[in-house]
């Protein structure tokens, strides 16, 4: 394990990234949850040594406070840390089953999602849940401040906190970030290469009007996934989890010639649909034309990318160094992506030809996410962001940001973990999720690949939308694409 030294660089009076002054404004205060199951109980786990000698080290910005200067420029400010101020035991009912604590940890995930960060003390928290769920014989709650950095960064320093779980001096490994690009990519004529130039300008000028309509003027309606309401961030929500196989995935990726990402994305817009539909035809109108206008409403998906080189996390030491290919700090940008709608063929009562089959959608998906990559528009947006902070200053990029979520349907992230499993002190964990909290929309939905399963996670607007029916659609969603994608689909020559 390698952590940041103090003797390489100091963080003393470091200026705040513009990134972390927009995630802890007046506006906005966004964190992750990141949640560890664990096979084994937690009451041997030595919490506050773990914390003081493994989590500590790994960056300063753990152990510093965000400071104001008489210029209104914001840094990091080294603080004496008190432990028993960020780790916390909560106590639940004695004695209950594991569904009982299934819905309490929900709950409690709920609760603390509502809590900001004092701004007087380092801008994380541990939570210690000692209980048995369905899923785990104990939990660890990390909710760690976006400001601290974004989720790769987080993730990656999670991670350095751990071993793995078959043999600890072995370093863990992650999966292959696969290519979809076809055999198209090896004809390079002139004239095709012409044509990409200005495929990418038309691209990229129409990317960057759809995000700047989007954020500032243009709202998606109200629809089963979206209320519209105002201050949904100081609002409950519910938190539920999915796990598919990744071997499952993989088959379908095979069979369509897509990557991953296309097949996951495709089936969440699948699944999406068949829960505005569900909502609909449970409604009271009765007239199909109007459910099936609420079932295929405008619904905008605001999928968030990291922008750093492709590729594995590296040690910490590596990514706070100023030269590095995958830094430290926040590095993503956002894309609109309009969510397909359904037609006749699965289950809409209107045809539309270019969803005419489950797998389209995870092909409607792919060709999305291909055109918006071949886009500038993926860069420019922060360069576009800087210069309003230029400008403006941060608390109008931060108004910005907040719009274009509030604007949007629903949010989506993802993040690749380690193919074997993990163990933090010799605790084997068994599975481990994360959800980003804070923002003003209804729907969040986050992706974690962890010991061959990817997990789901659904953060919803709580009583505004089902969290059982809209998991259900999704695990319909899944069956549906891999019937249709392994059974019914020949092998892609791509």
């Amino acid at each position: 394990m390698e952590y940041y030294s103090d003797e390489k660089e100091a963080l003393t009076d470091m200026p705040v990234s513009p990134s972390g002054q927009y995630f802890n404004s007046s506006v906005l205060s966004i964190s992750v949850l990141a949640v560890m199951e664990f096979e084994v109980p937690l009451d041997d786990l030595p919490s506050m040594t773990l914390l003081q000698d493994v989590f500590l080290p790994i960056n300063p910005r753990f152990s510093s406070i965000m400071v104001g200067d008489e210029n209104g420029v914001k840094k990091w400010k080294r603080v004496d840390v008190r432990l028993e101020d960020h780790i916390k035991f909560p106590s639940f009912p004695a004695g209950m089953s594991p569904e009982f604590y299934d819905n309490y940890l929900n709950d409690y995930l709920s609760k603390i999602s509502l809590d900001r960060f004092p701004q007087n003390k380092p801008l994380w928290e541990v939570h210690v849940i000692k209980y048995p769920t369905r899923n785990a014989a104990g939990n660890i709650i990390f909710k760690l401040h976006h400001a601290l950095g974004d989720g790769f960064s987080l993730m990656g320093a999670l991670l350095s906190c751990l071993k793995r779980a078959d043999n600890p001096s072995i370093p863990v490994t992650f999966p292959s970030r696969e290519s979809s690009s076809s055999r198209d990519g090896k004809q390079n004529g002139i004239f095709r290469c012409v044509g990409r130039v200005f495929s990418r300008v038309a691209n990229t000028v129409s990317d960057i009007g759809s995000t700047l309509v989007k954020s500032s003027f243009v709202t998606d309606g109200q629809t089963p996934i979206r209320s519209g309401e105002d201050g949904l961030q100081f609002r409950p929500c519910a938190i539920t989890t999915l796990s598919f196989s990744l071997d499952h995935i993989k088959q379908i990726k095979a069979k369509l010639g897509v990557t991953i990402n296309d097949v996951v994305t495709g089936i969440i817009f699948l699944g999406t649909r068949l829960y505005m539909q569900a909502s609909s035809s449970s409604s009271s109108s009765s007239h199909d034309d109007l459910q099936q206008q609420q079932a295929n409403a405008d619904a905008t998906a605001l999928v968030v990318l990291n922008t750093r080189a492709m590729g594995g996390y590296k040690t910490i030491g590596e990514m706070v160094k100023p030269d590095s290919k995958m830094p430290w700090g926040n590095h993503f940008t956002f894309l609109h992506v309009s969510v397909p709608k359904l037609s006749c063929n699965n289950g809409a009562s209107s045809a539309d030809e270019s969803n005419s089959s489950p797998i389209s959608f995870v092909k409607n998906a792919h060709t999305i996410i291909m055109r918006k990559r071949n886009s500038a528009a993926v860069y420019l947006t922060g360069r576009m962001l800087e210069i309003m902070r230029k400008f403006r200053g941060h608390e109008a990029v931060a108004q910005y940001i907040y719009n274009t979520l509030k604007n949007s349907s629903m949010a989506m992230s993802n993040l690749i973990g380690p193919v074997e499993q993990m163990a933090l002190a010799n605790h084997p964990i068994k599975g481990v999720y994360f959800t980003v909290i804070g923002g003003p929309e209804s729907l969040g939905i986050t992706m974690m690949s962890y010991a061959g399963k990817l997990r789901v996670t659904i953060r919803m607007e709580k009583g505004f939308m089902d969290s059982q029916t809209f998991s259900s659609c999704i695990e319909n969603a899944f069956d549906m694409v891999f019937k249709d994608a392994v059974q019914n689909t020949p092998p892609s020559n791509s």
